[in-house]
């Protein structure tokens, strides 16, 4: 889970930001919206093909301001309660996020392969 996200990130804005340091080492992202506002909440969950991925994203994300996005905001990585792709995706599939917007769903990325680090469909 990654926290402290300023607030007018966007959904490629933060996939470049992860891309930066893990590009094709996650299946998973989703950066929660606030459906009034049209913000993000802060928060995003991202779920690594392979725990040992986490480590650089880590080491040069952690404890770090968001120099990027002009904010005196600290990233923060944490645990969160449901742990793997195929988990958050049954979370997901069928809450009401999936009927909004469909720049504000969760989204599954190609993790190997020619199409490495490009969207896939979601899951029904």
């Amino acid at each position: 889970m990654i926290k402290n996200i300023p607030n007018k990130v966007k959904h490629e804005e933060l996939k470049d930001f992860i891309d930066a340091t893990n590009f094709g080492d996650y299946q998973f992202l989703y950066l929660r919206i606030d459906f009034e506002n049209h913000c993000n909440v802060g928060y995003a969950f991202v779920s690594f093909k392979d725990p040992l991925n986490i480590i650089p994203f880590y080491q040069r994300r952690h404890e770090k301001k968001w120099k990027k996005f002009n904010s005196e905001k600290v990233c923060q990585l944490a645990y969160a309660k449901v742990q793997g792709m195929s988990n958050l995706i049954y979370k997901f599939k069928d809450s009401k996020v999936m009927s909004n917007n469909p720049n504000y769903r969760p989204r599954i990325y190609h993790t190997d392969g020619a199409f490495i680090g490009q969207e896939m469909p979601f899951p029904n």
